[in-house]
């Protein structure tokens, strides 16, 4: 069957400057979690490798964005690096970073690629960690300042931003399962930043409103749709639950402005009620996003568990639930992660019937892959029919969604050039060009060639 999507649909991809740029000492940038972390523990980052070495965007971001016409790119999504912008959270913007991102942005828009600026994607400056992080009511004052220097600074050429990429993870992996700094395993903290970063999204979406009225602004997050094992109401239970903390405890309070009765009821049953105050719920309440990035990867699957919790051990959402390993799912053998297209469809119909078809975009989709080099061709070029087959199942499921009335804009995957990624570093593969990490020579994949023909042909 013939896949088409509408004139005007984003065909792009998504990027992090923290796992991009690279010259993490270059032009005043100062030091943010990653850096530290790296300087602490390096042992725990795959190969040694850490954010400094990443895939050099900062010296060639000229020749990326060539790259980006060359594979047929309309649209790019990166992040600004607030310790890069602002040394000095309470300082003058960085005089070398705001000329670096002008220029960035300013080509990017000068080259028909719409730029979508994201303002924090985990990388937390240290000289805010050191007041709290996410967990203190200053830093997200620290961050709104932030957000309304960045708009003054750059809205004349950024129409679109974002203000947080997948919150849910520097909750979930900063404060309960210590994937990410500072590697707390803290339940009350992890509710208090939650709550810290919906509001700074809220005061960010205000901010933006305020200097930028014919922007718009979203935020990006990681929705993984609960399937429950079986049809039995334990395990429907345990779905209904794992959707509460996993996708409505952001998704919620971004596009409705409130949060849903029963999470609340929840939290309170184990004491974990952030400290909150009345004047900044109204923020939240008055200042939803004009429209939604999602990420999305793999499903969640769970069922009722199988043994009563610990009433001691420090809470966890698998307290409702046990993550269920169905048999029989069809897996990506390097990442581990189960492949379920339809899952997109699912999201796409949830947004139609249930916020309101909220504009949205899927702001990151992709397939890491190790050891591509043994998918090189005769002529050099990796030859990766996976994630062409990958990319043409998701956008199948994602065309039927538009189909039906969901109001999906564009398709961003991930990642344009191979990066960084996290503790995990270069260990798979998402790009649609390879990157040589000696070299930094940069050579399209066949995929990227594809991706091109995508784009121009609006489908396949």
């Amino acid at each position: 069957m013939d896949v088409k999507f509408p004139e005007g649909f984003y065909f792009g991809s998504a990027t992090s400057a923290t796992q991009a740029e690279g010259a993490h000492t270059a032009d005043h940038k100062a030091p943010d979690i990653w850096d530290l972390w790296f300087e602490e523990e390096p042992y725990k980052f795959h190969g040694g490798v850490g954010p400094a070495d990443t895939s050099t965007f900062f010296e060639h971001w000229r020749e990326d964005i060539e790259l980006l016409h060359e594979t047929g790119q309309n649209s790019f999504r990166t992040s600004i690096s607030w310790s890069r912008l602002l040394p000095d959270p309470e300082g003058d913007p960085n005089p070398e970073a705001v000329e670096f991102y002008r220029n960035v942005f300013g080509t990017l828009r000068d080259e028909g690629v719409e730029p979508f600026v994201n303002l924090f994607h985990f990388d937390m400056p240290v000289a805010c960690q050191e007041r709290g992080g996410w967990e203190s009511r200053e830093v997200v004052d620290l961050y709104e300042r932030y957000a309304r220097i960045a708009f003054e600074l750059f809205g004349d050429v950024v129409k679109r931003w974002y203000t947080f990429n997948e919150p849910i993870v520097h909750v979930e992996c900063g404060y309960l399962q210590q994937y990410h700094y500072p590697c707390k395993v803290d339940p009350k903290a992890a509710v208090q930043v939650a709550y810290h970063t919906a509001l700074a999204s809220a005061l960010a979406v205000r901010a933006c409103h305020e200097v930028l009225p014919d922007a718009k602004i979203g935020i990006v997050l990681n929705l993984t749709p609960a399937y429950p094992r079986s049809d039995n109401p334990a395990d429907v239970r345990a779905a209904h639950i794992a959707e509460l903390f996993a996708n409505k405890s952001f998704l919620d309070p971004s596009v409705k402005g409130t949060y849903d009765p029963e999470l609340v009821e929840l939290i309170k049953k184990h004491d974990l009620m952030p400290v909150v105050d009345e004047a900044d719920l109204a923020v939240i309440r008055d200042n939803v996003v004009d429209y939604l990035g999602v990420n999305f990867y793999q499903p969640l699957r769970v069922c009722a568990r199988a043994s009563l919790p610990n009433p001691e051990a420090p809470f966890m959402p698998t307290y409702y639930y046990d993550v269920y390993a169905m048999p029989g799912r069809r897996m990506n053998p390097h990442r581990g992660w189960e492949i379920y297209p339809h899952a997109l469809y699912d999201i796409a119909i949830n947004l139609r019937d249930n916020y309101g078809n909220i504009e949205w975009i899927v702001s990151e989709n992709g397939m890491g892959v190790e050891g591509e080099d043994k998918f090189r061709g005769p002529d050099g070029t990796i030859q990766d029919d996976y994630r062409i087959d990958f990319i043409k199942e998701h956008l199948t499921e994602l065309a039927r969604g538009i189909d039906e009335g969901s109001n999906c804009i564009g398709y961003h995957l991930w990642t344009f050039i191979d990066c960084w990624s996290w503790l995990n570093a270069y260990k798979n593969r998402y790009g649609l060009v390879e990157l040589d990490l000696e070299t930094q020579e940069r050579r399209i994949k066949k995929s990227g060639r594809w991706y091109k023909q995508l784009a121009e042909a609006h489908g396949f």
